[in-house]
């Protein structure tokens, strides 16, 4: 396992940390979702962070009357970022504008749970909620462009395919993930995915192998799933000692996935072997998010409940 490496900080004093997100710009910015009172009740703030983050990094912050629990930065515009929020709306942050959103979306009737913006179309994003559906959206229009909704129960991450720029995937409470086409005429899914015995809670796709992607469930596993045989699992890593809550594959090698988890940790695994290749457990409360630089190898980003974002350095194997 790789030797401990120097870790950079920043405190988001009040708020608990939700998901964090490297600009696909800049090497410099970051930015993060949090929320008061654990995202039970009170307010979210958006964070925008000088990289790497260190007291005083804080260069911009957006509060709302809710928690935030995702954000993702635009694929278009380098000063965009849209935020997923507890009172099931969606804001569009300009980070050189006064303090309130440039656009705002209220179509879901819970919490947003997560959003991602198109990375291969760029000119869409995907967003999924509490109230079962995921819906996708272009920040052109004043309504969402397509709903689907087969989910039985909270909906917790959508992402779209690095392959394919109308296909995404969601995954459940129901213990199920679905694969899906924006195109689709009525809406159905193309595929239905089953092995996790319990809540799946998030996903990610390989960008090197684009018909891959991997999930994790509170049944304390990670699954890697193919889409050309949606029968079975082509892998599987654990039953781990607590769940994790959030998977993100490298963007600079098919073998490496970074995870964070209730364990308070987060932790970097080799896909191939199932081998932990480093653990970060500086965080002293559950890691909700975790984030890959698409500037530099090897550099993770992740926010915890203990009010901290963290940057460091994993030296990985070739």
């Amino acid at each position: 396992m790789a030797a401990a490496a120097a870790v950079a900080r920043c405190r988001t004093p009040g708020f608990k940390g939700y998901a964090v997100q490297f600009s696909p710009f800049s090497d410099r910015l970051l930015a993060a979702a949090t929320s008061a009172n654990f995202g039970l009740a009170g307010n979210g703030r958006l964070v925008v962070l000088g990289a790497p983050p260190a007291p005083g990094a804080v260069q911009r912050q957006y509060d709302t009357q809710d928690g935030l629990f995702d954000l993702a930065w635009s694929e278009t515009h380098e000063n965009q970022i849209a935020t997923a929020g507890g009172d099931g709306s969606i804001r569009l942050w300009d980070t050189t504008v006064g303090a309130l959103p440039v656009a705002k979306w209220h179509e879901h009737r819970r919490e947003v749970m997560s959003i991602e913006w198109n990375y291969t179309a760029k000119t869409t994003f995907l967003s999924s909620s509490w109230d079962g559906s995921a819906k996708v959206w272009s920040p052109a229009a004043a309504q969402s462009l397509r709903t689907f909704g087969e989910h039985a129960g909270c909906v917790y991450a959508a992402a779209w395919s690095p392959r394919h720029p109308d296909q995404f995937a969601t995954c459940g409470e129901d213990r199920s993930v679905r694969l899906w086409s924006a195109r689709e005429p009525g809406g159905r899914s193309l595929a239905a995915f089953g092995g996790h015995t319990d809540q799946v809670l998030s996903l990610d796709w390989n960008k090197y192998a684009p018909d891959q992607f991997a999930t994790s469930s509170v049944d304390r596993t990670i699954k890697i799933w193919d889409i050309r045989n949606p029968r079975g699992q082509v892998a599987m890593l654990g039953p781990f000692e607590f769940s994790v809550r959030r998977v993100k594959f490298s963007p600079f090698s098919p073998h490496y996935i970074a995870t964070a988890g209730y364990d308070m940790s987060a932790a970097v695994w080799d896909v191939r072997n199932g081998a932990v290749v480093y653990v970060h457990d500086a965080h002293t409360e559950f890691v909700f998010g975790v984030d890959w630089s698409l500037f530099h190898p090897g550099l993770l980003a992740t926010c915890s409940w203990d009010e901290h974002v963290h940057t460091f350095n994993v030296p990985l194997p070739k």
